[in-house]
C-alpha cells in the first residue's frame, strides 16, 4: 500500500509539472510572469513600505493550478511557513482576478430578472396570506418571513448600484429605485457613499461604514452628556444599537465623519467641503431618489389612511424593522472581527483593505439573501453578480490559502451568529488613535486577536 502511494504522488506531482510545462510550451511565458514572480519563483513584493515582509515566502509550491478556459496552469504559493496575515499577501489584485473564470464577470439581465421576479413573487404571496389570515399568531411570523425578504430586495438594488445586475444602466437605475425605494433606501444616496465605502474599505480614517472608532472617539461617546451623544454610545457600543443602526446613518452618517444627509442633494463637497457626501453633478440623481421615496411615504400615507394604521404597523413597519436588522446584522458581521487587521496610510492598500472583510455562512439563507455572505471577492470585485460570487470565491481560495478565512458552518438556520455578533460587540470596541496596522481592543484596552499580526504589534500586557 506505501508503493502505491508513493505511485499516486509521484503521478500528481508529475501532472503537476507537466502542466506548467504544456503551459509554458504553448505560450511561451512561464506561469511565473504571468503571476507577478520572479524567475527564481520568488514572488516580487509590492513596492509598499511594509511588503518587504513578504520576502519570508521563498518558494512557491509545486502545486498548479490549471485553468480549463485558458488552458494554463499557474504556479501557487507555498504558505507553510507564512504565519503574519496582516503584512501584505504573497498575491496581486491580478492575481486574484486572473484566477477568476471569465465566465463568472459575465451579467446576464434575463438571470438577475428571474431573481427579482421570485422576490417580488414571495413578498406578495406572504402579504397576501398574512392579510387574509390577518391573525395576531400569524403576523409575527409574517413579520420575520418579510422583513427578510425585503432584505433580499435590498439585495437586488444593492447589485444594480454595483452596475453587475446588467450592461444597461437604465435598467440599473430603475431597478435599483424601485427594489430600494419600496424598503425606504434613497437608492442614489446610498449608491454613492455605497461606493466610497467599497473604495476604502479597511482604513481607519477613509472608510464610510462600520469602521472601527478610535480610542479618542470611544472616551468622548462614553463621557457625553448631550443626547445625540449618547445616542451615538448606544447605537456603536450596544446589541441592539448596532440592529438599528441604518435609518440614523442614513439621516446622519457614522459617529467620526462630516454629518450630512442621504436625502440632502446639497450635501455636496463643493458646498460643505471635501468630507462630503456628493458632488454637485450628482445633485440630480439624489433629488430623484429622495422624489422617490416622498412618494413611497405618500404611498405608505394612503395605506394607512384606507386600511388603518394598524394593518400599516403590521404589514409593513415591523417588517421595515427586520429588514433593518438584517442589513445591520449582515453588514457588522462582515466588517467586524476581533482577529482581522485594519490599516491607516501608508499600510493601506486596496487589496488589504478587502481582505480586512470576512465571509459569514447563514445556511438556508445564503440563497434567500442571494449569496452575500460570499463578502470578500465581492468587496474585491463588486462588478461581479451575485449569482457567481460562490463559484468565483471558490476560484481563488487556492491562491489566497490562509488570506482566506473560512467562515463557520451554519445550520439550518444561522443562529452561530448570533453568538458571535454579541462577542464581536464585547470585544471589538475601538482602536489606537495611531498606528498604520491595528487591531480591535475591548473596554478594558486588551487585543484578543490570536493572529500572529497581532502578538508583533502588541505587547504581553496589551493582549488578553
Amino acid at each position: 500500500q506505501g508503493r502505491s502511494t508513493g505511485r499516486s504522488e509521484m503521478l500528481r506531482s508529475t501532472l503537476a509539472l507537466c502542466l506548467v510545462a504544456s503551459s509554458t510550451a504553448f505560450t511561451g511565458v512561464t506561469p511565473g510572469a504571468r503571476l507577478g514572480l520572479a524567475p527564481s519563483g520568488i514572488r516580487h513584493a509590492s513596492a509598499h513600505p511594509r511588503s518587504a515582509g513578504a520576502s519570508s515566502l521563498s518558494k512557491v509550491s509545486m502545486v498548479a493550478s490549471y485553468n480549463s478556459e485558458t488552458k494554463t496552469a499557474k504556479a501557487l504559493p507555498d504558505y507553510t511557513d507564512w504565519k503574519d496575515l496582516s503584512q501584505a499577501p504573497p498575491f496581486s489584485l491580478k492575481d486574484m482576478q486572473e484566477a477568476i473564470p471569465k465566465h463568472l464577470w459575465e451579467k446576464n439581465a434575463v438571470k438577475s430578472m428571474s431573481y427579482l421576479l421570485k422576490d417580488i413573487v414571495i413578498v406578495g404571496s406572504l402579504l397576501a396570506v398574512a392579510t387574509v389570515a390577518n391573525n395576531p399568531f400569524v403576523w409575527p411570523l409574517y413579520w420575520a418571513a418579510q422583513g427578510t425578504m425585503f432584505w433580499a430586495l435590498f439585495v437586488v438594488g444593492h447589485d444594480c448600484g454595483h452596475a453587475s445586475f446588467s450592461n444597461n444602466k437604465a435598467l440599473n437605475n430603475l431597478v435599483g429605485h424601485i427594489t430600494h425605494s419600496s424598503i425606504m433606501v434613497p437608492y442614489h444616496g446610498w449608491r454613492i457613499s455605497h461606493r466610497t465605502h467599497h473604495g476604502n474599505h479597511g482604513h481607519v480614517e477613509n472608510d464610510e461604514s462600520w469602521y472601527p472608532t478610535t480610542k479618542e472617539n470611544y472616551d468622548e461617546l462614553n463621557e457625553a452628556t448631550d443626547v445625540l451623544g449618547r445616542i451615538g454610545n448606544w447605537v456603536r457600543f450596544s446589541m441592539l444599537g448596532n440592529l438599528l443602526a441604518y435609518p440614523l446613518y442614513l439621516m446622519n452618517r457614522s459617529p467620526g465623519r462630516l454629518q450630512g444627509t442621504h436625502y440632502d442633494w446639497n450635501f455636496t463637497q463643493e458646498k460643505q467641503g471635501p468630507d462630503a457626501l456628493f458632488k454637485n453633478s450628482e445633485s440630480g440623481m439624489i433629488k430623484t431618489s429622495t422624489a422617490c421615496l416622498a412618494a413611497m411615504v405618500a404611498l405608505l400615507a394612503g395605506v394607512g389612511a384606507k386600511f388603518g394604521v394598524g394593518y400599516l404597523f403590521n404589514s409593513y413597519i415591523m417588517p421595515y424593522i427586520v429588514f433593518v436588522m438584517w442589513l445591520d446584522l449582515v453588514t457588522y458581521l462582515h466588517h467586524t472581527d476581533n482577529e482581522l487587521p485594519w490599516y491607516r496610510d501608508p499600510e493601506w492598500t486596496y487589496l488589504r483593505g478587502g481582505l480586512s472583510t470576512t465571509d459569514r455562512d447563514y445556511g438556508i439563507l445564503n440563497k434567500v439573501h442571494h449569496d452575500i455572505g460570499t463578502h470578500v471577492v465581492h468587496h474585491l470585485f463588486p462588478q461581479i453578480p451575485h449569482h457567481n460570487l460562490c463559484e468565483a470565491t471558490e476560484a481563488v481560495k487556492p491562491l489566497m490559502g490562509p488570506y482566506y478565512r473560512e467562515p463557520e458552518k451554519s445550520g439550518f438556520l444561522p443562529f452561530h451568529l448570533l453568538g458571535a455578533f454579541a462577542k464581536y460587540v464585547k470585544e471589538c470596541k475601538y482602536v489606537k488613535d495611531e498606528g498604520s496596522i491595528v487591531y480591535y481592543q475591548n473596554a478594558d484596552g486588551k487585543v484578543t486577536s490570536s493572529e500572529e499580526g497581532a502578538k508583533k504589534l502588541y505587547s504581553d500586557d496589551e493582549r488578553a
